[in-house]
């Protein structure tokens, strides 16, 4: 009996497949078609969304990928989300999507949408017939099941073509290195509509629970050599339990981690003197993403000097939070925080006079970002638009100023050194003002001890 050698998808150390274990394969498959009716989430929303890009384009070819499969290790690939311009023009957001790529044909006076992607595996032995079950990468038996052309169609309301065909389209605009593409696909997502908003605050219930976890978790992350990695871990659980899984890295710094602003190691223990800050945002399945941060006295209670710092940083945010309205300056909320922080730094005597920017060795950063699909959402916009712009009503984004009071830092005194706080929350700006999404979790001092307290307790 002779073997056929193994083909050119299959990872180094598969067996040999024989002809007789080939024609066997191809037969005895019951139909397995999708339930009809089926349709992503949104997908009633996304042909207004790429009739807004296509007017800002006419007569172009516009091409949106997902993005490709990245290799971590050998022949493993990290978990792949789509491209969140890309998610939000057609609804799809799972990781079968890496390679496809959204292409708006013009048509006329618009554009038509095409969606190029990778259907199904045969199972008729034909050309790829031995994708389904030997393919490592895409094989439908290694990563499961992928829909066929048809049925990709009736979950978008898209065309859908094979991904071979794609080759043969001249070039257009490509989202991934046009800048001027990308700007636009960033811009026409600042604002949400009401169901983003929906995705939004349901990522937020979910980071709410998350938190709750987290101080359940802290007698026992008390006692692990790496506390920190503990409380990483149980918030993670319940990101992949209720979403996707986290927006961005977990940070959970305690002590003078906290100084560190990205902080993702979280390979330290925790010590019941210390603080602990916790920036971490549950992802939805449709990828919307919280971004949460709250400091926590890791006995239950602040001492003196972290009630100090940690007051002045709300007080920093109650005034941030403030500033939100339509029509305000974008700038104009993380210029109320800064103004807060200065003045106290000033008052400790950290700082001679609190005009200027010395303010800055002790902030580090801006005092929040727009959110949405990506955790610092619409990046790509250009500055009139986004930084220099104006709110209004349906932006979402976070207020979070803190204070990073570096260990070595003998500008400070002693007590203050190694302490950080931040605290940040998500928001929506409505008719009136905004509406603070977070604010099932505490942010006063007291309010943080007492809400501890009852978790710890129960």
């Amino acid at each position: 009996m002779t073997e056929t050698p193994a083909r050119p998808y299959t990872a180094g150390h598969d067996l040999p497949v024989s002809p007789e274990l080939a024609a066997f394969m191809t037969e005895g498959w019951a139909p397995s078609p999708l339930p009809d009716g089926t349709r992503v989430p949104g997908a009633d929303l996304t042909p207004a969304r790429r009739a807004r890009l296509s007017a800002r384009f006419p007569g172009e070819r516009l091409i949106v990928p997902a993005g490709e499969l990245r290799v971590r290790s050998n022949d493993c690939d990290h978990r792949f989300r789509p491209h969140s311009a890309y998610a939000w023009l057609t609804g799809l957001t799972g990781e079968d999507q890496a390679g496809h790529v959204l292409v708006l044909e013009p048509d006329g006076a618009g554009h038509e949408a095409v969606l190029y992607i990778r259907p199904r595996s045969p199972r008729d032995g034909g050309e790829r017939g031995e994708e389904f079950y030997r393919d490592r990468r895409y094989g439908e038996f290694w990563v499961g099941r992928r829909p066929d052309l048809a049925e990709a169609g009736r979950l978008t309301g898209i065309r859908c073509a094979h991904l071979d065909r794609l080759a043969l389209l001249p070039p257009g605009r490509d989202a991934a290195i046009d800048p001027e593409l990308a700007a636009a696909l960033s811009e026409l997502r600042l604002i949400k509509d009401v169901w983003e908003v929906a995705q939004l605050q349901a990522a937020v219930d979910h980071t709410t629970a998350g938190f709750e976890d987290v101080v359940r978790a802290l007698p026992r992350a008390l006692t692990h050599r790496r506390g920190e990695r503990w409380i990483e871990g149980v918030f993670d659980l319940r990101a992949r339990a209720e979403g996707n899984g986290t927006g961005y890295e977990t940070i959970a710094a305690s002590g003078a981690h906290a100084c560190v602003l990205h902080w993702t190691r979280n390979d330290g223990p925790l010590h019941r003197d210390d603080l602990l800050l916790l920036d971490a945002g549950v992802e939805t399945d449709t990828l919307y993403t919280a971004d949460i941060t709250r400091t926590l006295p890791l006995s239950g209670r602040f001492s003196s000097v972290q009630r100090q710092v940690y007051d002045l940083v709300l007080a920093a945010q109650e005034a941030g939070i403030a500033a939100l309205r339509p029509g305000a300056a974008y700038g104009d909320f993380h210029r109320a925080c800064v103004r807060v922080i200065a003045e106290g730094l000033a008052d400790w005597g950290v700082l001679k006079n609190p005009r200027g920017d010395l303010h800055r060795r002790y902030t580090l950063c801006n005092s929040g970002h727009m959110l949405g699909l990506d955790v610092h959402d619409c990046a790509r916009a250009r500055t009139a638009e986004y930084r220099d712009g104006t709110l209004a009503v349906g932006h979402v984004l976070t207020v979070e100023p803190g204070l990073y009071l570096q260990p070595d830092d003998e500008t400070l005194p002693p007590e203050l050194r190694g302490i950080g706080v931040r605290i940040e929350d998500d928001l929506v700006i409505t008719e009136d003002g905004a509406r603070l999404m977070s604010g099932a979790l505490p942010r006063t001092a007291d309010a943080v001890e007492s809400w501890m307290g009852r978790l710890l307790d129960g």
